[in-house]
């Protein structure tokens, strides 16, 4: 892996630089040779325009007509104290690591990682981070022994640089190496509480340990060190990257529906929980507020329309049923509910029609019979006391 893999096209030292691009096609022969001489000189100036040849130049040959340009500036971005050419590696690495191609950043690192020690540069917060990258390339390869390797060398130069800790954790834990993966998750929190992966896998190794040794656990593991202050207070103060803005806040939503939906399953529990017992007006209290979490649920309006009707709020049932249809324009327990609301209302007509739409939905339904029997009875004795009156 990693090394012994095959190197992609062009993969020699990083892609093409700018200024070899268009090698043999810039510069033009004062003497006439050399070369296929353009028609005239003011075409050949616009097409060798800053150092690259046009489609249409007449000495591009089939070169690059019709591909499109490939945007390669952020190879050029500046890394650190590194000079430009081992910048460009790690630039190139970054790259590939964020496309998938594991094994051919891996490649670029090392080849930066190599070039820092021919030059001779020293400085460790560049090295350290060519390691931890390199840590996580073999990371994601599933080679957990040359990711810890790599992240140790990574904390040897920079001391509770929070990447490799968290990265070495992992790799421990893939090996089955709870006690040191244990300690590198809580160093870990001790420098940024907010990382949930720590915490999840604090929480789950914590078990395992358990199982593993029993109540003593704890005198069981290494010593984890304590993180000094100024290093908390340097990493509270260090700015976010834009990565880390956006991670830290799709956790933020994360952890903030989980809230929620274990929030609204409570609710909806304890109002079930309630109408059963008769205490409609709790319940429908509890019923309100599952629909300021989740306004969309069908159920909840149903189920609300049940208190509503027990406790004689006709006009607020049928609003509420109202609702359940506008999101399930096919709901039984709507049309049945809002017939009884109806009914309430002395509506009987509207309470009938909802009546026949239940039983077209599901001729089955006995109790939709009943009602119907019933509300065409009143509805024939309104209209009988209406042609008396008149």
């Amino acid at each position: 892996m990693g090394n012994a893999q095959e190197k992609p096209p062009g993969s020699g030292g990083g892609a093409a630089r700018p200024d070899q691009a268009t090698a043999g096609s810039g510069t033009r022969s004062r003497g006439g040779g050399g070369g296929e001489k353009p028609q005239n000189d003011r075409a050949q100036e616009k097409g060798v325009a800053n150092g690259t040849q046009r489609e249409n130049s007449p000495a591009g040959g089939q070169g690059e007509q019709g591909s499109p340009a490939v945007d390669t500036s952020y190879l050029d971005a500046p890394a650190g104290a590194l000079p430009p050419h081992l910048a460009r590696l790690k630039n190139e690495g970054n790259h590939l690591f964020k496309h998938g191609q594991f094994g051919d950043a891996l490649e670029k690192y090392s080849q930066a990682i190599d070039g820092c020690a021919e030059a001779g540069i020293d400085s460790p917060e560049d090295l350290c981070i060519l390691y931890s990258n390199r840590a996580a390339c073999y990371l994601k390869d599933g080679n957990s022994t040359d990711c810890i390797q790599d992240c140790t060398k990574a904390l040897e130069l920079q001391s509770y640089s929070l990447k490799p800790l968290l990265r070495r954790a992992m790799a421990y834990e893939s090996l089955e190496r709870y006690r040191k993966a244990y300690v590198d998750y809580k160093t870990v929190l001790q420098i940024d509480t907010g990382v949930q992966a720590a915490h999840d896998s604090v929480h789950r190794i914590t078990k395992m340990l358990i199982e593993q040794d029993g109540p003593e656990w704890r005198e069981k593991l290494p010593e984890i060190p304590v993180v000094p202050l100024s290093v908390q207070q340097q990493h509270r103060e260090k700015p976010m990257s834009v990565e880390q803005a956006q991670a830290r806040a799709a956790r933020a939503a994360q952890e903030e529906a989980r809230r929620k939906e274990a929030r609204f399953t409570l609710l909806k529990h304890e109002g079930n929980s309630l109408v059963k017992k008769g205490n409609f007006e709790e319940a429908l209290e509890k019923y309100s507020e599952c629909l300021t979490l989740k306004p969309d649920e069908c159920a909840l309006y149903t189920n609300r329309a049940i208190c509503l009707l027990k406790l004689n709020r006709f006009e607020e049932a049928k609003q509420d049923c109202d609702s359940a249809l506008q999101l399930e324009p096919a709901n039984k327990k709507a049309f049945y509910r809002r017939a009884l609301a109806f009914k309430g209302l002395q509506d009987y007509l509207s309470a009938s029609s909802d009546l026949q739409e239940v039983l077209q939905l599901d001729p089955n339904i006995r109790e939709a019979e009943q009602e119907l029997e019933e509300v065409t009875g009143l509805l024939r004795k309104t209209l009988m006391d209406s042609a008396n009156r008149v």
